[in-house]
């Protein structure tokens, strides 16, 4: 902090402006002001003196805080001769500030947990804690706090304790965790009922259990299992109090997942949770739809425990299937939101019988799989008075697709072939409700495609009645009838003979506002799926492509659209192929030419991300089957439409968004014809280039790895490539050497290095042999520190790649060459290398990262052992060998 250690006053009147200051920017100026001085030297003793003056709640929060973030992120700024004066005055600061707010005690228990958990001299912290306040009735809120967040804090993400440290951590919680639950126990029989003390006691009973260091057996023959229980069956417990008890018992349920070794508490949290069945229906009764959820997280949690007993032995003990049964009771409660609870559940049953394939426990839970089928099929139900057709993107649409993910999970074990039928006989026996029909219709489109299309009369009638829908049903109806008709196609191509009255069907809804984005969505799958008898249909199509916007689509109905247009497309003829791709493409290209013209004429740019978006769709999906030889029908089209795109990508160089659009376009046209794209390689590269040199978008690195992938094995490509790949390097490497550049810029990292890889894939020798693979090697080492999950990832294929080709021997005639090339690389850089992922792995990168440096390692090692070892000792000598808090 500039100027020294700011006056308490100037402190105090930050802090009032941070809460009071009616002008936001004087907030904003005092929030960064607030925040430098957190980050200095000085925030340990001027929250150290605030807290001592106990002016008022907001700077006694502010130093709370500001102690706790102080011990989270900097405890290494304090000498190990002041650990023992900080603790001890925390809990003199906790001690007085105990009745000034709870927000502030929960703020310096954090600070006291976090000390405790770094500061390894300080053994035993539990028993001190509970001797010295343990007798003190006014003490024991902000005691039960420390003892709830401590737990809590051994695992958080916050704090850089090693993993030797918290073992010993845990292994210390658990001798003193039997203390705890006796003082907890103590504390409930001296406070009676009091709520405030039974609420903070079963939070922190939930915290131990969560931690799983709570021995079972001193547990299951506790009184406060008891009280748990009761609390729970009083219908006079007050909301917040139920809530507690719940996450307590939920906690429970989990810290025993593994029942065989922890039987009695298995048995007693088992027996308790089945008594809570008839407090559930009170709840339902007085419409407390807060404790009728929190009932039905509980019994949710119970199925989930004992999952593997109930399928190992249902019915038997604790395999009881009473446990399915109030899963489906809640399941019954008309609020959508209690059976959405149970999911998760009712998913991994159905995964785990699915694994076992036994028919006769298949038999045992197919009545419960059917009765949830139905409930889900009433909760599916739109409102009566709805009108239009279904919302998906409210709760209540989630919630149907949530539905709709979980039917197909489960419906193996009731048999999708007979739930279908008798879905479709509620439907043609009985004269239901629309909102009843429309809900049947969703669970239908939900299994179609897991009902067997082979002679299925069932699935061909319901084609049948659908497309005879009168256009007077309720608009929800039909919106879903399309829905289920798309879901079919694979019916369609079994049953060509319903095609046209299906495409007439379905170009009704396209029509119609309402249901034209589902109508267009239902044709793209019966593209998808019978391309060869949409064939005849072509023309049909390109007549709707080509008027596409005179349908109210969504965006992406139509790019839906135009790929089921393209795949049918791939399916003509290959003379056809071109003419018709070029009548598909014309639309677009018009659109994108006018557009370049008004910008000429009157210096507007109109955005022309649809157009290139709509182009990238149709080249992505016309992918004809082409002969050796035969010349690619889309490459003629392809070169009469790149100056359109050359000019579209000029016009728009300074915008990313547009340059993206255009580079993912060019990169479809190029997948499309491949090697036939030649004629364009020159002054694409050039165009690419150029303007990188000016504007270095991302994507200019991404396209340029597809150019690598597609024309790398070309021996007279190569050098132009290498080229394109020196060029486009050098604005990269001033972008990246920027101050924090690695950090700011994660895509170009992650762009160069798929760049680099590819040249490695398809032609290592050219790589290895120029001398901009040395800078190459050193931005990865310089990046294997970046935290950033794409970019971490490229950069760790690079150089597993790069290794690889100098210890893969794939009989190649270069292979001696890479090796030699790898070797001399690695003399340069290994011992660098090694050292950066050592010390990366240990201070800088998320545990899901390690996989990807662990076979960089392995790589390393199978080149060079000896050489390898000496290096690896080398790093691991220079961490360092405790931490700031003695450990």
């Amino acid at each position: 902090m500039e100027g020294g250690k700011p006056s308490l006053a100037l402190v105090y009147q930050a802090v009032q402006a941070l809460y009071h200051d009616p002008d936001p920017a004087g907030k904003e100026r005092a929030s960064l002001w607030l925040g430098e001085l957190q980050r200095s030297m000085y925030a340990w003793e001027v929250s150290d003196q605030l807290l001592q003056l106990k002016q008022d709640v907001e700077s006694c929060y502010f130093a709370a805080q500001t102690m706790k973030m102080k011990i989270q992120t900097s405890f290494y700024e304090l000498p190990p001769e002041t650990h023992n004066a900080l603790r001890d005055s925390l809990l003199t600061h906790i001690q007085n500030l105990k009745d000034l707010s709870p927000i502030i005690v929960t703020q310096l228990a954090l600070a006291i947990a976090d000390l405790a958990l770094q500061m390894a001299s300080w053994k035993g912290c539990v028993h001190t804690l509970i001797e010295k306040y343990n007798n003190d009735i006014s003490s024991m809120l902000f005691l039960i706090e420390i003892l709830t967040v401590l737990p809590e804090e051994v695992h958080s993400r916050s704090l850089r304790i090693g993993a030797n440290r918290r073992t010993e951590i845990i292994e210390d919680l658990a001798y003193y965790s039997s203390t705890v639950v006796t003082l907890l126990t103590t504390c409930v029989e001296k406070t009676g009922n009091d709520e405030k003390m039974l609420i903070k006691v079963f939070r922190c009973l939930g915290s131990w259990f969560n931690l799983g260091v709570l021995d079972s057996n001193f547990m299951a023959s506790n009184q406060l299992l008891m009280v748990l229980f009761q609390v729970l069956q009083r219908d006079e417990t007050s909301t917040n109090l139920h809530e507690a008890s719940s996450d307590c018992v939920c906690s429970a349920l989990y810290a025993i997942e593994n029942v065989e070794t922890n039987v009695a508490l298995a048995l007693q949290l088992f027996q308790g949770v089945l008594t809570l069945e008839t407090a559930y229906h009170m709840a339902v009764a007085r419409e407390d739809l807060d404790k009728v959820l929190n009932y039905c997280r509980i019994f949710t949690e119970l199925c989930e425990t004992f999952l593997e007993t109930t399928v190992r032995s249902p019915g038997q003990g604790m395999g009881d299937l009473r446990t399915l049964e109030l899963l489906l009771i809640c399941a019954g409660h008309p609020q959508y939101e209690v059976v959405e609870i149970s999911f998760n559940f009712w998913y991994r049953l159905g995964e785990h019988l699915y694994k076992i394939n036994d028919p006769t426990l298949h038999a045992i839970f197919r009545p419960y799989i059917q009765r949830l089928l139905h409930c889900l099929a009433r909760h599916c139900q739109l409102d009566p008075d709805h009108e239009g057709i279904p919302e998906d993107t409210d709760d209540f649409g989630e919630f149907r697709m949530r539905v709709s993910d979980l039917v197909k999970d489960v419906i193996f074990l009731v048999g999708s072939v007979e739930c279908f039928a008798q879905l479709y006989s509620t439907l043609k026996d009985g004269n239901p409700p629309w909102e009843v029909t429309e809900a049947v219709l969703f669970i239908m489109a939900s299994i179609a495609k897991s009902v067997d299309p082979e002679n299925n009369p069932t699935l061909t009638e319901v084609l049948q009645q659908i497309v005879l829908l009168p256009e007077s049903v309720h608009m929800a109806v039909r919106y879903t009838s399309i829905e289920l008709v798309g879901e079919m196609s694979e019916v369609v191509d079994r049953n060509p003979r319903f095609l046209d009255s299906v495409l007439n069907y379905l170009m009704k809804g396209l029509r119609e506002k309402p249901l034209a984005s589902a109508a267009a969505k239902a044709i793209h799958n019966i593209c998808s799926v019978c391309r060869d008898h949409m064939a005849q249909h072509f023309h049909g199509l390109l007549d709707i492509a080509r008027s596409l916007d005179s349908f109210a689509l969504s965006t992406e109905a139509a790019v839906g659209l135009l790929k089921g247009t393209a795949l049918v497309l791939a399916r003509l003829p290959l003379e056809k192929i071109a003419e018709c791709l070029s009548d598909l493409c014309a639309v677009q290209v018009i659109a994108l030419k006018k557009l370049l013209t008004e910008q000429s004429t009157n210096g507007k740019s109109a955005d022309p991300t649809v157009w290139l978006d709509r182009l990238a769709v149709i080249f992505r999906h016309t992918n004809p089957i082409v002969e050796n030889g035969q010349t690619h029908p889309c490459q003629k089209v392809i070169q009469e439409i790149w100056p359109v795109l050359s000019e579209t990508l000029n016009t728009h160089q300074a915008d990313n968004r547009i340059v993206e659009r255009c580079c993912r376009c060019l990169r479809f046209a190029v997948r499309c014809v491949g090697k036939g794209s030649a004629s364009l390689l020159q002054p694409l590269v050039t165009q690419m280039v150029g303007v990188y040199q000016v504007y270095p978008h991302s994507c200019f690195l991404y396209l340029g790895s597809i150019l690598v992938d597609e024309y790398g094995m070309e021996e007279g490509c190569r050098q132009g490539l290498l080229d394109m790949l020196q060029a486009l390097c050098m604005p990269t490497f001033q972008l990246l050497e920027q101050p924090n550049g690695l950090r700011n810029h994660p895509d170009t990292v992650d762009d160069l290095f798929r760049l680099a890889t590819r040249f490695v894939q398809r032609s290592p020798v050219t790589l290895l042999s120029s001398s901009i693979i040395i800078h190459i090697i050193q931005c990865a080492i310089a990046a294997t520190s970046l935290d950033h999950r794409d970019a971490n990832c490229s950069v760790m294929k690079f150089v597993r790649d790069l290794i690889h080709t100098g210890v893969a021997n794939d009989h190649e005639e270069d292979f001696e060459v890479r090796k030699r090339l790898i070797g001399q690389a690695m003399e340069q850089h290994g011992q660098q290398l090694v050292t950066q992922l050592m010390h990366s792995c240990c201070f800088c990168l998320p545990p899901y990262t390690l996989p990807d440096v662990a076979e960089v390692l392995w790589e390393i090692m199978v080149f060079d052992r000896p050489t390898f070892c000496r290096w690896l000792e080398s790093a691991l000598k220079g961490l360092p060998k405790e931490t700031s808090g003695g450990a």
